[in-house]
């Protein structure tokens, strides 16, 4: 008997220490905890639960003080369904969960674990959790500043481009003020020199002295040349110019050229050409390339006073994607053309602006600032690309980049001088298109005095009229832009094809590309940019006919 109550003493002294230390682990825990029993009620069975314990930290976790017998539907009727569901489906299937939410009634953020007291008769659910309040409204805070940066990010770009945007803007009226400034003070010394030259024509005609009126037509003739030159140089500043690309070999063009280049940069400059061998042809106007090398050769010249050297150089260029977007060109193969100088030297800033209409470091009458961005715009029209590399006090070095042409260069023309114009024989018969009749009054004069015969049309619809009937007609003129919906590469092509040989030569003083056909002219076909001297014109026409003859 003694021994069964020592016993019994044990176990119960046994009992209450581990009541006694459960009873202290649940009161310290930091977490809140909980044991909820599920009951039938109102909404069906296991709809409602009681919290049968809950230790201290509960009510600092959730808000909610002296939970112990309090029904989950008493404490948060709007919210009940959600709970009882979570905790509902844990005592069903026995399976722990893990889960943050939000217990609307006292605003807080909960980050929860529930699993089921065995046996599952005891329909008892235990609940450890813990308030991350702090963290949730931090998250949100973060997210909120994430939006708003993006927003401010967002509106830091559109401010930006928006002042980038008034910036180029204004640069633009800018240059644009330069060009139409530096064009009409060039333009009204020239009007100045024509329209007095015509005026004093007039007078010395009426008193009848007519000894010196060569003079008076000189004057104005070399005011509207260089008229021409300036228009020729804004178009090709403007990439507008009309062009008559051929496979031109480059190193030919060079070598004929070395000779005009030394005499015009004189006896103080050593002239050096270095040409690559194999070098790739090139398919572009000749003559404004050699245009454009003359200028350059000059330029090089003017920043060596003392004198030096210039460096002639072709090579053949392969620009990788890196390459190729340094030079702001499409990956390829080029032929380079540069010309190198001992001379002062460029600064950064002249550099950006080397290529700008009438921009010019030359004292005032010794440069119109029209050089180099005429040889800018005649490259970018070709589909090349210019650089310049330079360092003050050493040099300079102006780079043009051409696209390489894949064929034959053998029949290049490169010289662009005309020959000796001469009297055509009789039968021929030119049609001339021009809604210009003093245009139209000139080529005729011209061609009269050739020996042609010449018909006149003033439109694009007229001329074609004129084709499509039974006169025969050796060579088309025909100005590019026309009046009347049919310009001046429709009227050759449309002629074309009832007169597949028919000769064609444009006389345009602005060309799109687009018409003249993105720059490349079918076989037998010419430009001629207006102004033009008459023995230029004469010339054309008789070579065109000419090469009937031949045949």
């Amino acid at each position: 008997m003694v021994a069964d109550n020592t016993e019994r003493e044990r176990a119960e002294s046994a009992l209450a220490d581990s009541e006694q230390r459960y009873r202290t682990l649940f009161n310290s825990i930091d977490e809140g905890f909980c044991i909820i029993e599920f009951l039938d009620g109102p909404h069906g069975p296991l709809s409602d639960y009681i919290h049968i314990e809950a230790n201290p930290a509960y009510a600092q976790h959730a808000g909610i003080p002296n939970v112990v017998g309090q029904k989950l539907r008493e404490m948060v009727p709007d919210e009940a369904d959600g709970w009882a569901e979570l905790y509902g489906g844990v005592l069903r299937t026995g399976v722990p969960i893990r889960f943050e939410r939000e217990l609307i009634a006292t605003g807080r953020y909960l980050e929860l674990a529930a699993f089921r007291i065995e046996p599952a008769s005891r329909r008892q659910v235990a609940v450890l959790f813990q308030d991350i309040t702090p963290r949730k409204r931090a998250e949100a805070e973060a997210r909120r500043l994430n939006e708003t940066l993006e927003a401010r990010v967002a509106e830091a770009i559109a401010e930006r481009k928006q002042a980038e945007e008034a910036l180029r803007q204004s640069q633009k009226m800018e240059a644009v003020g330069q060009l139409t400034g530096g064009i009409a003070h060039d333009f009204n010394n020239l009007l100045t020199g024509i329209i007095g030259s015509l005026e004093l024509l007039e007078v010395r005609l009426r008193q009848g002295r007519t000894s010196d009126i060569h003079r008076y037509v000189a004057a104005a003739q070399g005011a509207s040349k260089r008229a021409a030159a300036l228009t020729h140089r804004l178009l090709a500043f403007s990439r507008r110019q009309t062009l008559d690309p051929k496979p031109t070999d480059v190193n030919r063009l060079v070598m004929d050229m070395e000779e005009l280049i030394r005499r015009t940069v004189g006896p103080q400059i050593t002239l050096e050409v270095v040409t690559a061998g194999g070098l790739w042809p090139a398919l572009i106007d000749a003559s404004q390339l050699e245009s454009a090398l003359l200028n350059l050769c000059i330029n090089a010249r003017d920043a060596m006073p003392e004198g030096g050297r210039i460096t002639i150089e072709t090579a053949n260029k392969w620009l990788d994607d890196r390459a190729a977007k340094e030079r702001d060109l499409p990956p390829g193969q080029y032929m380079s053309l540069c010309v190198t100088d001992t001379g002062t030297g460029m600064t950064p800033d002249v550099i950006a602006r080397a290529f700008d209409p009438f921009f010019t470091t030359k004292p005032i009458g010794q440069g119109t600032g029209l050089g180099l961005s005429m040889v800018y715009g005649y490259v970018r029209q070709s589909g090349g690309q210019v650089r310049i590399y330079s360092e003050v006090g050493c040099g300079t070095t102006l780079c043009l980049y051409l696209p390489r042409h894949c064929g034959s260069s053998s029949e290049a023309v490169v010289s662009t001088r005309p020959a000796a114009s001469a009297r055509a024989p009789t039968g021929k018969t030119v049609l001339i298109v021009d809604d210009e009749p003093s245009v139209r009054m000139l080529v005729t004069d011209v061609l009269e005095e050739l020996g042609y015969a010449s018909i006149e049309a003033a439109d694009g619809p007229a001329g074609l009229r004129i084709l499509e009937s039974e006169a025969a007609i050796d060579l088309l003129i025909t100005d590019v832009g026309l009046p009347g919906g049919i310009n001046g590469r429709q009227l050759a092509d449309a002629a074309r094809v009832s007169r597949p040989e028919l000769k064609v030569l444009f006389i345009t003083g602005y060309a799109e590309n687009a018409i003249i056909g993105s720059g490349h002219l079918s076989p037998g076909m010419r430009v001629l940019t207006k102004p033009f001297v008459v023995e230029t014109l004469a010339n054309r026409i008789h070579e065109m006919i000419g090469d009937d003859k031949k045949r």
